[in-house]
This record gives structure tokens, sequence and C-alpha cells, in this order.
């Protein structure tokens, strides 16, 4: 039987192929028995490209932990045309002519997207509305309203300006969605606008420059090299707390055990709380959470995920 492969793959996703494209091209060059399950963490419309974490095995069990991170996107709009999907792909709407802006008020009027802001989803996305994918709702004609809530835009800075087209890189929480960012944008300068393009340049830590090209994975003599590439579960997340477990423990917690504070203290004084990786030699054991009360003895502790 040939060797088990759990871990997570960076891949810079070519423009016109879906995310499931490259899963499924995953899929059949890591296949032979060599990885169970594949998927994503993070679609990419078939319009986009850039970084697509591709997980493998039990990376699956990664997802949301990985989907969490800031995004960081390289972001083309096109002011004067909104269409239907609020991207390139969709049916003219609106048309206008758009000003001849100076580019210090294009500036200040991007300062007014950045913290805590409130977004409405694309209808033509795969945010559940009445327990249906929204998109496969608004192809069929059929309104879609969805509600407004809350993401988080680190920064957005104008790259270029050469209207009608606009270039900016913008960092953002989980669940940004930038065509409507490019939407909103816009309707405040008041020309309407979509997102002409868009590149993932990050996803948390990850970024694409250390991706391998969604081309390369259809090659089967790219095998040994893509191999090389899988990061492996234990440094997938990067900027989690690592605690080292002895066999004992790391065994007994595969089993189900329900670890205690005093089993990942080690006697010191250390108060923390939060996520954790518990590893040994290397290997992800488990994702626990810590919350802790008033006094260190209070810590409560749940474990997330278990990795055998």
């Amino acid at each position: 039987m040939a060797h088990k492969i759990d871990g997570i793959l960076l891949v810079d996703k070519m423009e016109d192929e879906t995310s499931y494209d490259v899963v499924k091209k995953v899929k059949s060059l890591f296949g032979g028995g060599r990885v169970q399950k594949v998927g994503h963490a993070g679609t990419l419309d078939p319009f986009a490209t850039g970084l697509l974490i591709i997980l493998l095995g039990q990376g699956t069990k990664l997802s949301n932990f990985i989907m969490s991170g800031t995004k960081l996107y390289l972001a083309g709009i096109r002011l004067g045309i909104e269409t239907d999907t609020m991207d390139p792909t969709g049916r003219v709407m609106v048309t206008r002519k758009v000003p001849d802006f100076v580019p210090e008020f294009i500036q200040q009027t991007c300062r007014e997207f950045v913290g805590d802001i409130e977004q409405v989803p694309p209808a033509y996305s795969a945010v559940k509305y009445k327990g249906v994918r929204a998109y496969k709702l608004a192809r069929r004609g059929l309104d879609v309203n969805l509600k407004r809530r809350t993401i988080t835009v680190h920064s957005l800075r104008i790259l270029s300006i050469n209207l009608p087209d606009i270039t900016i890189a913008v960092s953002c929480s989980s669940g940004t969605y930038v065509r409507s960012l490019a939407s909103d944008f816009g309707k405040k300068l008041g020309t309407g606008a979509h997102l002409r393009s868009l590149r993932r340049l990050a996803s948390g830590p990850f970024e694409v420059r250390d991706a391998v090209g969604s081309r390369e994975i259809s090659n089967e003599n790219e095998y040994p090299l893509l191999r090389e590439k899988v990061i492996p579960l234990g440094d997938a997340l990067p900027d989690m707390r690592e605690i080292e477990v002895d066999n004992v423990l790391a065994e007994k917690v595969q089993y189900g055990y329900q670890p205690i504070w005093e089993d990942l203290a080690k006697g010191t004084c250390d108060m923390w709380e939060g996520s954790a990786k518990l590893i040994r030699d290397g290997n992800l054991i488990a994702i626990v959470n810590v919350n802790m009360g008033k006094e260190v003895d209070h810590g409560k502790i749940k474990i997330k995920r278990v990795f055998s």
C-alpha cells in the first residue's frame, strides 16, 4: 500500500478553472491510495487567480482554522459598469460616465472602507439563503435578500489609477467578498463598479509566491516535486501555540482522553488561553482550546480535532 499523505499544498490557481478543478487534479495526481480526501480552504471564483490552499488527507480537518486567517488580494476595479454578478462574468446592468476624478478624492473614499464595515454578500455566492446556495436561486432569476454582516478591512491601498480602472491591494478578514467591496466602492463614488480582476496573494501566513502553479499538477512527472511541496500537519498552522507532549499523553489523547491543565502546563505558571497544537516528535496529535478562569486551576481544555 502507498504511504498516506496528510498535510496542505499551496497552489497558484489559473484563470478560468474552478477551485474544484484544482482539487480533482490534485486527487488524480496524488491517487493510488496515497491520499484519501482532498479539499480546499477558501474558494476562488473561476475568473480569479492566486493562492488556493489544498487540504490533503487529515489536512481536511484544518479547514476552519486555515480559512479564518487574514487574506491579501490584488484587485482590479472598473468604474462605470455594474454587472449582476459584480464581476466580469456577469450581465451588464448599468453603465455610467466616469468623471475625471482627482486621485485625492479616490484616496479619501478608500479610507471610508477601512475598519469594521457592514457588507452584503453577492447574490451569486455560496452563502445559503433559506437552505439553498444563493447562486442557485440567483441563476433561476429568483430574488435573494442576503443579510448584512460585519467584516474587517485591515488595509486598502490604491496601487494605480487609470480611469475607469483602479487597482487596489486589500487586506481583509475571512468572509469578506471583494466583489461586494468593489461594488460598494463604485456606489460611493457615484459611478457604480464591478470587480474586473482578482488575485489572492496570501492567506494567513501563506503566500502565493511559495505556491506551485496549477498547470504543474496535471503532469505526472511533477509528482516527486509536488510531494516535496506538501506542508505536513505539524507545520500547517505556524502561528498557533505549540505544546510538546510525551508519548503517553499523545497516545491517550488519540484514544479519546480529555487532557487537563496540569497535563499541558508542565508545572509552570504561564497563564494563557486560546488554541494550541499538541505535538509529538514533529507530528500533530490534536488541536485544543484552553479557556481560563480567574485562576490557573480553573482552566478548561476542549479538544477541537484529533489526528491519528
